[in-house]
């Protein structure tokens, strides 16, 4: 038996995704991950920052590189092979469902189609 993984919740999915092409700091993974969901995910420091350092512990990201602008730190995340299998891995999920529902929707499709030419 195969050991079932929960889903990613759509705030990680896009915070991994937002780190696919490259390191990047908090509030560019925030303006990536909201780009890249169109506009659903609108993450908040708490959240982003929650969930960078829950994936930092999960070795699926790592601080890149930490430096001091304005006085404030300012830490640049990557995403590990680990992040970048486990987005790979929710992506595959993703696309499983969605073809369940799009072939059950071309199905449903051809047999209305059936019934009325009958």
């Amino acid at each position: 038996m195969t050991k079932s993984v929960p889903a990613m919740r759509e705030p990680t999915y896009f915070i991994l995704a937002a780190l696919q092409d490259g390191a990047l700091h908090g509030y560019a993974i925030v303006k990536r991950a909201q780009e890249l969901s169109g506009g659903r995910v609108r993450l908040t420091t708490g959240t982003l920052y929650a969930a960078l350092d829950r994936l930092t512990g999960e070795e699926m990201v790592l601080v890149a590189e930490e430096t001091v602008v304005n006085g404030r730190a300012r830490r640049t995340y990557e995403l590990t092979g680990d992040g970048l299998t486990a987005l790979r891995t929710e992506a595959a999920r993703l696309a499983a469902a969605a073809r369940v529902v799009q072939t059950r929707s071309v199905a449903s499709k051809v047999a209305t189609v059936r019934t009325v030419l009958a």
